[in-house]
């Protein structure tokens, strides 16, 4: 469908699918990829616009001061109740007064959490050894606040498949963002250009997600017949609170071993490697987590692991080459895109990259997982992370800034192996469809990297940019052209998508 059907009242009506009328879910799929994928990236080409210059305008020391403070804020916010919204989308039924329930758990979460980042802001900034830490929390507890309107409206407009409006809102908050970031840099806010874009972001969501759903403002504080939502968002809260302690163990172990410029050297050079994991796979899990729940709920629970391993071919079609082309251009790459004052990142760049690899596979599964009805995989899998990251970062730590990009590498590796694993129980994937689907993009990303590094390597003394721009087209066209010869059906299927047809897929399995 081009365009989205008028969005309904909500009144005392049910939330869910219409019965007939509606397009298919395959076609809903492919629409809801087109916006939501299409849609990031122009988006993200405004974010990182901006960010960029940020980066080029900021000091290493400023993003050290953000990201000590943004350890207690990401812990807080794997408590926001984001599970809460998302259960919504799992439900049969969900009339207004449901909604209503669910606005007025948000909106008791995000007080109190907003209370505790308040208080213990002085705490963080001790641990850390910052003072100025504890002003920067203080004013970003104002975050939580906006968080209800932003999470109700998503999962509404999730269960509508409607990812048309939330990506128009989108497009309006990166604008909104990047033009504070560049005020705040141009007019020398220092740190606070880090704190005062999300700020502005997020309030701009809240308006416009709530606008884009039609969703409750007025929220219930009687919760009777809402405890399995409770349950189901608990669980999916619990799974986020390991996350974060596999996540930013790093930064709090490296917050104590190294000083501000250094943290600022690593944070940033990490931001850089996850871009594709942090930027581009969540659009996509969000589409794969509605659809994969429409289809359990229609029944057709036993097209998971194909459905589950098309995602992975597509996704991994576009992220392996990525990795790889970070990891060889890196020397041309940083000074071109932030400066010579970035230099220490370079050598960090390829490590990292095989450790976002490792993770964008990783990241794939929890949402067929999830649908299926299984949240207790990703938060054993997560369980496991809260254990094995802090040691690897931990052993890392004693080498400095390479040591702790190589406890990612090492860390990524057994979590990578243990999802694989336990996903395969309650979705059937085989082993062998695994390795086709990664495989044949894995070997022409090879290959690609090592045909740039041999370029780099006998280009004459050129401006960056110069071999930047040189590599890049190189490697496209090695990568394409090695992918065509070993599977040349991978490309006709990402072809099929872009265009949009109605024919169906060949069998996602094979």
């Amino acid at each position: 469908m081009a365009e989205a059907d008028p969005v309904p009242p909500l009144g005392a009506q049910p939330v869910s699918p219409a019965p007939a009328a509606v397009p298919s879910l395959a076609a809903q799929v492919r629409t809801a990829v087109i916006w939501r994928s299409g849609s990031q990236v122009l988006t993200q080409i405004v974010s990182w616009a901006s960010t960029l210059i940020v980066i080029r305008l900021l000091a290493p020391q400023d993003y050290g001061l953000f990201a000590m403070a943004q350890v207690m804020l990401m812990l807080l916010n794997t408590m926001n109740g984001y599970g809460l919204a998302s259960a919504l989308i799992r439900e049969e039924e969900v009339t207004e007064e449901r909604l209503r329930q669910t606005l007025g758990m948000l909106i008791l979460l995000n007080g109190g959490l907003a209370l505790i980042q308040f208080a213990a802001a002085p705490l963080v900034a001790l641990w850390f050894d910052e003072p100025m830490v504890s002003d920067l929390l203080r004013v970003q507890s104002l975050l939580y606040l906006a968080v209800p309107f932003c999470a109700l409206p998503h999962a509404v407009l999730s269960r509508r498949m409607d990812f048309r409006r939330p990506a128009q809102v989108r497009l309006v908050v990166a604008l909104a963002g990047a033009i504070t970031a560049l005020t705040g840099a141009l007019s020398g806010w220092g740190v606070w250009t880090l704190v005062a874009a999300p700020l502005v972001m997020i309030l701009t969501e809240a308006v416009g997600m709530t606008w884009a759903a039609r969703s409750p403002i007025r929220p219930i504080f009687r919760f009777k017949g809402a405890g399995h939502i409770a349950g189901f968002g608990g669980m999916m809260t619990a799974t986020q609170l390991f996350w974060f302690v596999q996540s930013q163990a790093d930064v709090v172990i490296a917050g104590r071993v190294l000083d501000a410029h250094d943290l600022g050297v690593y944070t940033t050079g990490l931001f850089l490697a996850q871009l594709l994991a942090s930027k581009f796979v969540p659009p996509i899990n969000e589409v794969a987590y509605a659809a994969y729940s429409r289809q359990q709920s229609e029944g057709a629970a036993d097209q998971g692991s194909s459905a589950l391993l098309a995602t992975i071919r597509l996704v991994m079609m576009v992220g392996l080459p990525a990795y790889a082309g970070i990891a060889v251009v890196a020397p041309v790459l940083v000074p071109v895109l932030l400066g010579d004052k970035w230099l220490e990142i370079i050598p960090l760049l390829p490590i990292l990259a095989a450790a976002m690899a490792m993770l964008t596979l990783q990241i794939l599964f929890a949402p067929a997982t999830n649908a299926r009805g299984f949240p207790g995989i990703p938060l054993k899998v997560t369980m496991l992370g809260s254990v094995v990251m802090p040691l690897a970062f931990f052993a890392g730590s004693h080498w400095g800034v390479t040591g702790f990009a190589w406890g990612w590498v090492g860390g990524m590796a057994v979590l990578t192996g243990a999802t694989i694993a336990l996903s395969r129980t309650v979705l059937g994937f085989s082993l062998a469809g695994l390795a086709s689907a990664v495989a044949p993009p894995l070997g022409a990303a090879l290959v690609m990297g090592a045909g740039v590094a041999l370029m780099l390597r006998a280009l004459p003394p050129v401006p960056d940019l110069v071999a930047l721009v040189s590599a890049v087209i190189l490697g496209m066209a090695v990568y394409l052209g090695t992918l065509h010869l070993i599977a040349p059906t991978r490309l006709a299927e990402a072809l099929r998508i872009a265009r949009n047809r109605g024919e169906a897929a060949p069998d996602l399995a094979k």
